[in-house]
């Protein structure tokens, strides 16, 4: 029996639609980084599906970078929860700005992806051509505000989904309508991922948790 064409159309692209869709382990893959040179970083336990963090005075995040198949990926969602977070603080001062839980999603130029792949988290968040969007549990910010981040200037910006407070909650989010928004253009490939928490700054505690990150 002959598939008619539009079969054999859907049958030839599914693989090219399945290499943009992909579930994010939590294992060996992530790497954890400081954020300052003396100060005390979080603790992270990888689980499979899941990272637990928990920040006391303290701030890291830890990084992985994607496979080059979900370079083209336009949207993320994921479940977080919150079982003890900080107050609510201003996303937009540096040096100020304590958040329960963020999840980084990092583009650069398609032309440096092969370039920028295997650089550290730190190298990328410095790269001038990279555009960051940093979506965060915390603040004392209303959800949907996007800011200026006080770290990556016109490199990065603050999207809050959630102010602070405790919780469970699933979140859907769209990776290109949010990098319009936010940088006034399509996003080049999304390279990396990032999980932060930040007590440092309201000398707190938080216990927080991701799991079932799927980036499509």
């Amino acid at each position: 029996m002959r598939l008619p064409s539009i079969l054999l159309c859907l049958a030839a692209l599914a693989p090219a639609a399945a290499a943009l869709a992909g579930s994010v382990p939590f294992d060996a893959g992530w790497k954890t980084q400081r954020l300052t040179l003396f100060g005390p970083s979080n603790d992270y336990t990888f689980e499979g599906d899941a990272v637990r963090v928990v920040s006391e005075d303290s701030v890291s995040l830890a990084y992985r970078e994607l496979d080059p198949g979900l370079a083209d990926a336009r949207a993320a969602r994921w479940r977080w929860q919150v079982s003890e977070g900080v107050a609510a603080t201003d996303l937009a001062q540096k040096g100020g700005d304590d958040r329960n839980i963020a999840v980084y999603f990092m583009f650069v130029p398609e032309d440096r992806a092969a370039e920028l792949r295997g650089s550290n988290v730190v190298s990328l968040l410095d790269e001038d051509s990279a555009r960051v969007l940093v979506y965060v549990w915390g603040g004392a910010h209303e959800a949907g505000q996007m800011l200026e981040s006080p770290y990556l200037g016109a490199r990065g910006r603050t999207v809050v989904l959630r102010p602070a407070g405790t919780g469970d909650a699933e979140e859907a989010v769209d990776l290109a309508a949010d990098h319009a928004r936010a940088f006034g253009g399509a996003p080049g490939a999304l390279v990396g991922v990032a999980v932060s928490a930040d007590s440092d700054d309201t000398d707190g505690r938080i216990d927080a948790q991701l799991s079932d990150l799927r980036i499509e």
